[in-house]
């Protein structure tokens, strides 16, 4: 009986598969070559985490394998509502980028409580940089997205002495549903946002959202690029509405030269650097063989993502949007 076919997007450097050397006939495409080799897999595993390649060949005549995996947190680059309305399993990363994530949005804290890059760009004119600091102990976050990335942030930020409100689609326990969000928001020292993209959080934070934070107050996107409107959040810090901003994914990967996110006062570009920390596509690659070791034992999958919400369902609520 021949092997499953194992089909991978693949992109540089590739997945490391030999684990499954003799269990599967593993194949590679590209964008191009993708819809065309779809019908003979029986499994798709998604390597290229910037490709939109899924969505625009799912549709289409032929097969479609049983299981796909992304090397994502998000997968709303791959859902389009041929593969939303099938059969077919479709599993993503979760479990391999919350800490590095935490840890990224605590450093990105860190460095605008202390004007980090405003000390770097006094060295680099070798000036010397006065400023005044903002204690991070006894201020206030909120963290939008009660998925496992959120709850990691809000971990890594009581132990800073944060006071922290997460909110979620629904409240539940300590988490607060969306309804509170506006009220929190406005008193809040730090806004995080770490949802995915979905139909709801989709331009959620836009001009109405920045006016409503305090001046004092700083914003970060770790989720998903198209939760924020970027030409709102550019005009909020040219108005000094609120103090300051990061942001880790953008509409445009990279935005090119002419954007005018380069030139935005109080706003640090880090492009898509939160969860690369080194072994990470180690880490991915050996999920995904654990993964598919447990699915040809019949045993059932974690990370399995509900297509209708675009994630997976949280264990304590079934039905919250609120993941990533």
């Amino acid at each position: 009986m021949p092997d499953p076919v194992l089909l991978v997007l693949d992109a540089e450097p590739s997945p490391r598969l030999g684990r499954l050397t003799g269990r599967a006939d593993v194949r590679y495409a590209d964008a191009a070559s993708l819809a065309e080799r779809l019908p003979a897999a029986d499994a798709l595993l998604v390597w290229d985490l910037a490709s939109d390649a899924v969505r625009a060949a799912w549709p289409g005549p032929g097969r479609r394998p049983r299981w796909v995996h992304t090397a994502s947190a998000g997968v709303d680059r791959l859902l389009c509502p041929a593969l939303v309305a099938s059969d077919t399993v479709l599993t993503n990363a979760r479990g391999v980028f919350e800490r590095p994530v935490a840890e990224y949005v605590t450093g990105l804290v860190l460095a605008l409580a202390t004007d980090l890059p405003g000390t770097l760009e006094s060295q680099r004119q070798r000036r010397r940089h006065d400023r005044e600091g903002r204690r991070i102990a006894g201020s206030r976050a909120v963290v939008v997205g009660a998925g496992p990335i959120g709850r990691e942030i809000t971990r890594l930020l009581h132990g800073l002495g944060v006071t922290v409100a997460l909110v979620g689609r629904t409240a539940r326990r300590t988490i607060h549903g969306v309804a509170d969000l506006d009220r929190l928001a406005a008193r809040a020292d730090w806004v995080i946002a770490a949802v995915p993209l979905t139909e709801s959080t989709r331009g959620m934070f836009d001009t109405r959202f920045f006016g409503l934070l305090q001046p004092s107050a700083r914003f970060i996107c770790a989720g998903r690029a198209a939760t924020v409107v970027e030409a709102d959040l550019v005009d909020a810090l040219n108005r000094r509405w609120l103090a300051g901003a990061a942001l880790s994914t953008f509409q445009e990967e990279s935005p090119d030269t002419g954007s005018p996110l380069w030139d935005t006062p109080g706003l640090l570009l880090t492009p898509h650097l939160g969860g690369d920390t080194a072994g990470w596509r180690d880490r991915l690659s050996e999920q995904f063989v654990a993964l598919y070791e447990r699915r040809s034992r019949g045993e059932p999958l974690p990370n399995v993502v509900d297509k209708g919400l675009g994630h997976v369902p949280s264990s304590d609520l079934a039905e919250d949007p609120a993941e990533h």
